[in-house]
Parts: C-alpha cells; structure tokens; sequence
C-alpha cells in the first residue's frame, strides 16, 4: 500500500485547498491501484485560514456588517472557535479579490479588519488570530487601528482616515483611552520588512495595481509613519522581520494590538498534526496556484517541505504555474514539480479548465511516482 498525504494551499481565484485535495486524489487513485490518501487542506494565513481551521476544530462563522477595500460597506465574516479563539482574515474585507479591476493600494483601507476585530471582542472573543495574507492594502494596518480608537492627526491637527496614501501626512498618533485587552496572534506568510527595496511596497503593490512612482510614494509612506510611531509611542518597526506582511499590517499589529507575529503556516500544520501524519507518508505533495521564489519564503509549500524532509520517499509539488523562481524548487528539495498549465494563459481560460487541466497535472505526477516506488 503507497500513502500519499496532499497538503497544498487554495489555487487562488480558481480552487479551494479542499478542492485542490480532491482533484490530485482522483488523479491519484485512477493511476495507482494500491494507494491510500490522506488529503490535509492547508493555509498559511491569508484567504482559506477560516476553512482550514474549521475542517480540523469545528466553531462557528459569525458574519457582521464592515468597511470595504475603498469605504463601502460589506458582509463579512470570522470564525469563533469553541475555546473562544477568534479567527479573522485581513482579505474577507481588505482582500486583493475584493478590489476588482479599481486595484489602488493607496486608496484601499483597512478598517474593516478592525471593525471585525472589534465585533469579535463584544461577542466574547477570548483572544485573536489575525490572518494577515492576500490584502489589498498598504497602510501600516492604520485604518484597523482608526476603528479601535486610534486617532491619527496631520500637522494642523486634523483627523486623517488612514490609508497607504495618508501616510505621509500624519504627524500624531494618539491611542485610546482603553488599551486593547485581548491577546493577538497575526498568522504571517512573509518576513519582509515595512520599507526598503525587500519592503511590502517594492515587493508586493505592482500586484496590487501600483506603478512605479506610486511605490516610491507608498514606500516613503511606509518609512515616515515608521518615524512617527517611534517618535510617537516608541517601537521601533524599522528592522522588524515581517513588518511588511499585509501592507504592513504586521507592523501595525505589534504596535496598535501589542500582538505578537508567528508563521501562520507553522500553526496550522501543528493544529493538522502534520509531522506525525507525514512520517506516515510515502509521498507528500503540496502546491499552490503559482510556484516562484516566495513559495520558498514562509509559505504554503515551503512550510511543507521543511516538515517533510526525511520523513516522505518522495516530496512533490502540483501547481497551477511556475512563475519566476520555479526553478529553484528542487534544490529547495522538491523532488519534482508538476503544472497545470506550462505557459501563461487569460484568467478566463484558466478558470474554464482549471479542474481538467489540475486532474491531468496529478496524473502526471501520480506516472512519476509509479515509475519511481512502485
């Protein structure tokens, strides 16, 4: 008997991590006869945490009225756990997704995520845990803390609704009269920090609409708040590993929230009990909907492998793409990668076929392991 445990990320856009499990175990099961699989959705702390943790503890989806990317107002929902633990996800209101076609870090908000924040503590939340992938944003998780009490002033005094392009105008931070009193965990995919070339602006706004000069403006942002929140409560963000997750909602949340930032893919595989299960495993496959240099960075995948090495024969990686970096997956220690798709094609395209063309990719990959173990 081959034991297979499948342990991928969402396709984003396209396929639910469930869905992803589902597909390469069908592929799986018609091209090996003697097989048995183990399918463990995973997230890593943006879009698809609620329903990872779900499927392994239970709780309840509680869904409360907030602010959207741009101000409008929206539905969104947290999970709450049974031992009171609140799971929120910085994309089910300030997600990339929600942006649409308008994509504009500068202008995207993030004060839904504290409106749910907020929610979650009337309803009894004992503690936080705040997903930080997947946003729209780039505002230093300043419009989460405008919605828990924080008041942010220009140099005349002025109230600012705080957004990446507000940055640069803020001059006084002043906190609530009521410090935040319950613990915060942020589940982090990333160690960028909040500024620099490696920084959330220069790495991560061109996906999220911004061109070149509107970096540089998002960036300067992101270094002159950095300057007011040491000048104004004195922590230091500059260097912080992490920072930059989320628009730098990794930085707001330790200095906002007093939270504390933890790799979120860390935590979901300890909840999934994942090195056990694995040390089970004959092979192990993960994947994602595009692999490039930063699946090897806190993510999905590479939070897979780390577990998985001398544990499984055979670790492999089944994909929608490959993106820059893909190359770099086997000396990472991927035995092999699998695509769904070799070249580029229209979003439109990729959703018409995305279940054919995942089921082909895992019998591919299913061909490899038979000629490999069996």
């Amino acid at each position: 008997m081959l034991n297979v445990l499948i342990a991928p990320d969402s396709f984003k856009g396209t396929l639910s991590a469930r869905e992803v499990c589902d597909i390469i175990g069908e592929a799986f099961e018609n091209t090996i006869q003697d097989v048995k699989i183990t399918k463990l959705p995973v997230a890593d702390g943006g879009e698809g945490l609620c329903s990872c943790l779900y499927e392994i503890t239970g709780g309840s989806f509680i869904g409360a009225e907030v602010t959207g990317v741009f101000g409008e107002k929206m539905n969104a929902y947290y999970l709450m756990l049974d031992d009171g633990t609140a799971v929120i996800e910085t994309a089910s209101c300030a997600g990339l997704p929600l942006a649409g076609e308008n994509k504009n870090p500068a202008a995207a908000l993030t004060v839904g995520v504290g409106e749910l924040i907020k929610h979650a503590r009337e309803n009894g939340a004992k503690r936080i845990l705040l997903g930080l992938g997947g946003s729209a944003t780039n505002d230093c998780g300043t419009g989460m803390a405008y919605a828990l009490g924080w008041r942010f002033l220009d140099r005349d005094g002025r109230e600012i609704l705080p957004s990446g392009g507000r940055l640069l105008d803020i001059e006084r931070i002043i906190p609530p009269a009521e410090k935040f009193d319950l613990p915060v965990t942020a589940a982090c995919d990333v160690d960028n920090p909040l500024y620099g070339e490696t920084g959330v602006a220069f790495v991560y706004a061109p996906q999220k609409g911004a061109d070149e000069e509107t970096v540089k403006f998002l960036d300067s942002g992101l270094r002159h708040i950095a300057d007011v929140i040491l000048r104004e409560t004195g922590r230091d963000v500059s260097d912080m590993p992490g920072a930059g997750a989320a628009g730098g909602m990794g930085a707001g949340v330790t200095v906002f929230l007093s939270g504390r930032l933890s790799r979120g893919i860390d935590i979901v595989l300890d909840l999934l009990g994942f090195n056990e299960k694995a040390a089970c495993a004959d092979v192990v496959i993960t994947g994602e909907g595009r692999l490039d240099s930063q699946s090897m960075s806190g993510k999905v995948v590479s939070g897979v492998l780390e577990r998985s090495r001398g544990k499984a024969r055979l670790i492999l990686a089944v994909c929608g793409c490959a993106g820059e970096g893909a190359d770099r997956a086997e000396e990472c220690g991927i035995d092999r990668a699998f695509f769904s798709s070799e070249t580029p094609k229209p979003f439109e395209q990729v959703l018409a076929t995305c279940r054919e063309d995942l089921y082909e990719a895992g019998v591919r990959a299913a061909r490899y392991v038979l000629g490999r173990l069996c």
